[in-house]
């Protein structure tokens, strides 16, 4: 099949998932001969058009891992804005060392039922947005080869005259993941927001321009609206001023560091 243009979708409050997409697409790129096109939709602003594509186009699609599936409070976007018709697709998943889950084949059957033929997946670890210490130095060497194989072998398939339905599991999405204490006791942390060092903020803007939501006051630099812990307020924030104190979370936290320092696996679709 001749694909005309590759188009580079990703959702990525913190850059991790960004820059696998990037990698993955551009190997894929060099072996089709073409230059990718790159869609962020993380910002409220850049999820507010549809975006379509057709049956010449491949789409590269990647998301985070938010508890096992796709982020709950982006999908009804993805689903409402992003649409195929008959078009080539590659899903990708980053999760934070601890467990893709059922997001890989959640993202295949969303891409399915929005007009898409997914021709793979993969699912890569990265750091995790809570702990620099799960998931340190991933994606590492190793994960680049591992993508560079993938997206040869991609190419490869997409190189055939037919592409046939992906073999995947095509039954119910199972339940999101349940966070945990360091106890083993569910962690509930849904209505936890940052906070801020005042003594250390210079009132520069950066965590609400980071927010994916929209939801930091850029006036007064406060949580007002819903908070996905993605964590981008933290990580953008130029004086380390701001930071979460909710109990349950840092008991999570802990958990993942306690248990989720060991080296995760990719997982491949093909």
């Amino acid at each position: 099949m001749e694909i005309k243009r590759i188009c580079v979708l990703y959702f990525s409050p913190t850059g991790g998932t960004e820059r696998i997409a990037r990698y993955v697409a551009g190997e894929l790129a060099k072996r089709l001969g073409l230059e990718p096109e790159y869609i962020p939709f993380t910002k409220p602003g850049e999820r507010e058009k549809e975006r379509r594509f057709g049956p010449a186009d491949l789409l590269v699609m990647a998301s985070p891992v938010y508890a096992g599936r796709l982020p709950n409070k982006i999908m009804p976007e993805y689903r409402a804005k992003i649409i195929g018709d008959s078009t080539p697709a590659l899903p990708l998943c980053v999760f934070g060392n601890r467990s893709p889950d059922e997001a890989l084949r959640e993202l295949v059957l969303l891409l399915e039922d929005n007009g898409f033929r997914p021709v793979g997946g993969g699912a890569f670890a990265g750091r995790h947005a809570f702990s620099d210490e799960v998931g340190e130095g991933r994606p590492d060497e190793e994960d680049f080869v591992q993508m560079a194989d993938f997206a040869a072998r991609i190419a490869d398939k997409l190189a055939g005259e037919a592409l046939p339905p992906l073999e995947v599991d095509r039954g119910e999405i199972g339940p999101y993941y349940t966070p945990l204490k360091r106890d083993g006791t569910p962690a509930k942390f849904l209505k936890a927001k940052p906070l801020t060092h005042w003594k250390k903020c210079s009132r520069c803007g950066a965590c609400a321009r980071a927010c994916p939501m929209g939801s930091i006051d850029p006036e007064t630099m406060d949580a007002v609206g819903l908070c996905v812990k993605c964590q981008a307020c933290v990580h953008k924030c130029t004086r380390q001023a701001k930071y979460f104190e909710d109990a349950d979370f840092l008991s999570h936290v802990a958990m993942l560091e306690r248990n989720y320092t060991r080296r995760a696996e990719n997982q491949i679709l093909l």
